[in-house]
This record gives C-alpha cells, sequence and structure tokens, in this order.
C-alpha cells in the first residue's frame, strides 16, 4: 500500500506525517546477538505500541483498540505497577533501565495475550520485540489545547499552558531514558493526524492495519524465546545494579570487582542462593608447614555445591586464576569450581534450567 501524506506536523518539522506499511519486518535470532530474539511463522507476537503527542487523547485511541481486536490493555501506569512489583518503583531506579524494565514486563505478559500498549517511548521496544505495530497519533496545537479544554475544564489560556508542560515533561523524559528528545517518523508504521478524526475512526485505522498485516493471526511469545529475552533484560538490568525486591542473598556485600555485582544481582533475579567468597582454600605451603598461598574462589551456590570464579578476557589474570583452579582441583578434587567469563553467564542459566525461576507478573 502506498503512503498516504498529511500536512507537516510537529512531529518532526523535517519530515510530512505519513501512514507507512508494512510493519517492520521480525529478525531471525542469532546466538551472541543482544536484540534478536527467534520470531518465525506463529512464533510472531501480536503486539501494538500507541503514543502521541500530549492532548491527542491516544489513550483512548488504544483502549478502543484493544477492545475491538480483543487484546490485553496495557496502560502507562499498568507498567508502573508491574514494575514496581517485579524489580522495584520507577522514580527509583535508572532512566536509562527502563526500556528493558518494560521489556522483561511485556515479554511475560505477551506468552499469554495479544497486546495494545500505551505509552511514549514503547514504539522503541521494537528492538527487542521485532514486528509490533507502532502507532503516534498527532494534532495541530488548537485541536489539542480544544481536548484538553473539553477533559480538563479548563480555560483556553490554561489549557495552552497545560499543553506547554506535558510536552516539556514528555521531552525532559524521553531525553532521560532513551537518549533523545525528539520523535523523527520513522520509528513509526503508522502516523495519523487527529485534525479531523476522532478517537473511533483513528482506532479503526488501527484495527485495519492490524488485520491487512496478520498481526491479529499471530501467536504468543514462546516460552523459549520468552526466557532468551528475559535473560538478556535482566543481565543489563544487573549491570545497573537493580534486583529483585525479594532477592536472595541478604545482607549484600562489598565486592571486589564491578562484574562479581552484576553476577550476584543476576543469581538473584533466578532466584540462586549464593555465598560471596565463603571459604579459602590453602594450595601452597613453605617448608615448615605453614600456608603460603590461598585461593579464594567468588562465589559458592550452595544448591548446586559449585564454586563459580569469575575473570575477565585480561590473558595475565585467566592464566594466573586457571593455575590456582588447576591446583585446588589436584588437591581438593571432591570440590566443585567452574570459572566464568561473562559471556558464560547463559550457560548458567539455561544448562541448569533455571529459566522459569523469575518471578511471576
Amino acid at each position: 500500500m502506498d503512503a498516504c501524506c498529511f500536512p507537516r506536523s510537529e512531529l518532526d518539522d523535517r519530515t510530512a506525517v505519513a501512514i507507512f506499511f508494512p510493519i517492520s519486518t521480525p529478525s531471525k535470532f542469532i546466538p551472541g546477538n543482544v536484540t534478536g530474539v527467534r520470531y518465525h511463522g506463529l512464533d510472531e507476537m501480536g503486539l501494538i505500541a500507541v503514543s502521541g503527542q500530549p492532548g491527542c487523547r491516544f489513550e483512548e485511541v488504544a483502549r478502543i483498540t484493544a477492545n475491538r481486536l480483543g487484546f490485553e490493555l496495557v496502560t502507562a501506569s499498568r507498567i508502573a505497577g508491574l514494575v514496581e512489583k517485579e524489580f522495584a518503583p520507577l522514580a527509583s531506579v535508572p532512566h536509562r533501565a527502563y526500556l528493558d524494565l518494560v521489556a522483561s514486563i511485556v515479554a511475560r505478559l505477551a506468552t499469554t495475550h495479544h497486546l495494545v500498549m500505551c505509552g511514549d517511548g514503547l514504539e522503541l521496544l521494537s528492538k527487542q520485540l521485532p514486528g509490533m505495530l507502532r502507532v503516534h497519533i498527532v494534532a495541530p496545537d488548537s485541536v489539542r489545547v480544544g481536548n484538553i479544554m473539553l477533559d480538563e475544564r479548563l480555560d483556553r489560556p490554561a489549557a495552552r499552558q497545560a499543553i506547554r508542560a506535558m510536552e516539556e515533561h514528555q521531552r525532559t523524559e524521553r531525553k532521560q531514558r532513551f537518549g533523545v528528545s525528539g520523535l523523527p517518523a520513522h520509528l513509526f508504521d503508522l502516523v495519523l493526524n487527529a485534525e479531523q478524526l476522532d478517537t473511533e475512526h483513528i482506532a479503526d485505522l488501527i484495527v485495519n492495519a492490524a488485520h491487512s498485516s496478520g498481526l491479529i493471526e499471530r501467536g504468543y511469545l514462546s516460552a523459549a524465546a520468552e526466557a532468551q529475552l528475559q535473560f538478556r533484560c535482566r543481565l543489563r538490568l544487573s549491570k545497573h545494579g537493580i534486583v529483585p525486591p525479594d532477592r536472595v542473598a541478604l545482607p549484600r556485600k562489598s565486592f571486589a570487582h564491578p562484574s562479581e555485582e552484576i553476577f550476584a544481582n543476576l543469581l538473584d533475579f533466578y532466584r540462586i542462593p549464593w555465598e560471596y567468597e565463603p571459604r579459602s582454600f590453602p594450595i601452597q605451603w613453605d617448608r615448615d608447614g605453614k600456608v603460603s598461598e590461598a585461593f579464594t574462589p567468588d562465589f559458592y551456590l550452595t544448591e548446586f555445591d559449585l564454586y563459580v570464579e569469575l575473570t575477565t578476557m585480561k590473558q595475565s589474570l585467566v592464566t594466573r586464576k586457571n593455575r590456582k583452579v588447576k591446583l585446588l582441583r589436584q588437591l581438593y578434587p571432591h570440590v566443585n569450581i567452574q570459572v566464568f567469563y561473562q559471556k558464560d553467564f547463559a550457560n548458567l542459566i539455561f544448562k541448569y534450567g533455571l529459566a522459569e525461576r523469575t518471578a511471576k507478573v
């Protein structure tokens, strides 16, 4: 279908607003790719993200669309509540962790529902959840001011001031969370001008796009794809120091290296009990029989009777640690120990079937 262009709007001063088809093409999962998850055939999800300029009533459009399609409505307030239940209040977490927090919540919901999501910036989830229909609603200033006057029972000057305040808040929040304050049109598949269309008509266009693209015929997110996506989100969240509210290991320790804290946070996400440096093993003695060198593994995973030593890619450190591990294995053959790089974290989670341990939304 050809693009249908509307008059130039405030979305982007350099770009004409248009309806774009088709929606973004899903990408294949490649091992080690942090942005791709396997989606093909019925494994693609029914996801619609609706956002808009302040005063465009895009929340109402999302509600009508969800009702007509029989999709689950996920509002910004619901997302905030689920994030607080699963992780922490949004106000207390780093701004740049926002997308991973939301992606984790949406992935869980998408295993059992098709979703219409309503909120600013959710179109950016398409990097982690390819194939969603991304909708943005715009309108001239006069239309938006008029809507605010009716919805909030304000006079025109107060409504115009409220619009300006909401726009400034939206720009600031986007800059904090996503690193950019602008809204280029290429981020969206449908950009709809509400100047002459009411919420019912706009919802009709979205529903028609969902039907014509085959979005409503898709299945839910598979358990395997969700587990992969959750691991990537939780690894990045661990780097921000975010842990679940009911983390396993308490109290927190002072870690010798940032990678150790990341690993501890990740273990907490998967409800794996751990101890930090609980025991030192003598591995060298002097002529008098006194211990001259000992080795203290970073973690002990009690459930698996497994000691874990983390290391970096620096070869000198790897060689030194490998020597100590070799000596420990020779002297204490009953002790299970593994040396882990950060890239090996996923092996622990999936090898032991721990992906299902994350808290349910």
